[in-house]
């Protein structure tokens, strides 16, 4: 597997925020979202070839209980399966942060998935070929019910703008077994001040619809950097 970083943290978004964890990033994706944090695990994919044995040596030399399989898009990856497998039998409690456009069955813990809407495109007029690669990949219905089906499941969505939240409405009609709490809503942004700009409305209508809000913890604390 191409690894583009593993490091030990601490989770900043979803269910788990605030637990102690290995964060092991692989470097690929199908999709090119526009406002993409992580570029060097997409747009400009970066990072060593790694067998099984050694990440999963790097992961228990870390010694934290929690693991996080996150990229670019870890479901690309055939290896993901043996890892999960290693990661199972050594202990550990595995989260896998996906896209939900690819399936693979797994030892997972946790199922954090992203599904992507309309918004997250690069412009077609800058990236035409991405564009459209990007709008047939990033909804893949089928693959999202055998995921919920197979898994324990978080959503956490990126919330850009309120036009968003009626594609949210429509989305999430296709899948009724959802319940709200596994429902996360998240501002877009990679500064304080992004998040900030967000955060009123997006917090408000969580609170009337009841979903979660999902901070982005890690900029609050971090800010922007690599390894954290």
């Amino acid at each position: 597997m191409r690894i583009a970083e593993l490091y030990r943290s601490v989770q900043g978004e979803g269910r788990l925020t605030g637990v102690d964890s290995v964060f092991v990033r692989t470097s690929g994706c199908n999709l090119r979202c526009w406002f993409c944090d992580t570029p060097y695990a997409s747009w400009t994919p970066e990072g060593d070839d790694l067998s099984v044995d050694e990440i999963t040596e790097r992961i228990v030399a870390l010694e934290a209980t929690h693991v996080v399989l996150t990229g670019g898009e870890p479901m690309l990856f055939a290896e993901l399966m043996p890892l999960c497998e290693r990661l199972r039998g050594v202990g550990r409690h595995i989260t896998i942060e996906t896209a939900g456009t690819l399936y693979q069955s797994l030892a997972c813990d946790l199922m954090s998935i992203s599904p992507k809407f309309a918004s997250s495109a690069p412009p077609s007029a800058e990236h035409p070929r991405w564009h459209a690669r990007h709008e047939r990949s990033r909804h893949q219905p089928e693959v999202m019910r055998r995921l919920l089906g197979d898994y324990d499941c978080q959503l956490k969505f990126v919330i850009d703008q309120p036009s968003d939240l009626a594609e949210l409405s429509h989305y999430l009609a296709d899948f009724p077994q959802l319940r709200r709490e596994q429902v996360l809503l998240m501002p877009q942004g990679v500064t304080l001040a992004d998040l900030e700009s967000r955060r009123g409305w997006l917090e408000a209508y969580c609170a009337a619809e009841g979903f979660q809000f999902c901070p982005r913890k890690q900029i609050e604390w971090f800010g922007l950097q690599r390894g954290t």
